[in-house]
């Protein structure tokens, strides 16, 4: 085999190899969130929680209260956000950063912010903490700050 058939071949190869191989792991860790955004704003509350791990493992911390638990975490949503007098508003993440920090695992920093039907935009920052499952990206570690 001559130097230039070589060379094709292998650019061949190169080029198959990035035809078909997987989005990376911030672009699926991206798509998570604008999947939960989306189901947010369907008012979709089990969907939005769909980017959790299932499991009583999951840690949420947020206003000064920790919530271990995906049930822990479905409920306070429930609680804040379709309890009587209450409403989802329209949810947007912005400013997302995904560092990965080791195959599997992933830190992710943003912000997000609500729009409610009377004008008022709570929001804040985020912190989490994702990991790789047979099933996919998920959210283990929530850490959500309201802004002033």
């Amino acid at each position: 085999m001559t130097t230039r058939a070589i060379f094709l071949f292998l650019l061949a190869a190169t080029t198959s190899l990035w035809a078909t191989s997987p989005a990376p792991a911030s672009e699926e860790i991206s798509a998570v969130l604008h999947q939960q955004q989306d189901a947010w704003n369907r008012k979709d509350l089990e969907g939005f929680m769909g980017g959790y791990w299932n499991s009583s493992e999951l840690t949420f911390y947020s206003g000064g209260n920790i919530a271990h638990g995906w049930q822990a975490a479905l409920d306070r949503y429930r609680k804040h956000y379709q309890g009587e007098g209450k409403e989802m508003g329209r949810l947007e993440f912005s400013d997302l950063q995904v560092e990965m920090l080791a195959p599997g695992v992933a830190f992710v920093r943003g912000a997000f912010r609500l729009t409610m039907s009377d004008g008022k935009t709570p929001h804040g920052l985020f912190t989490l903490v994702f990991r790789k499952f047979p099933e996919g990206w998920k959210v283990i570690h929530d850490h959500s700050s309201a802004g002033e």
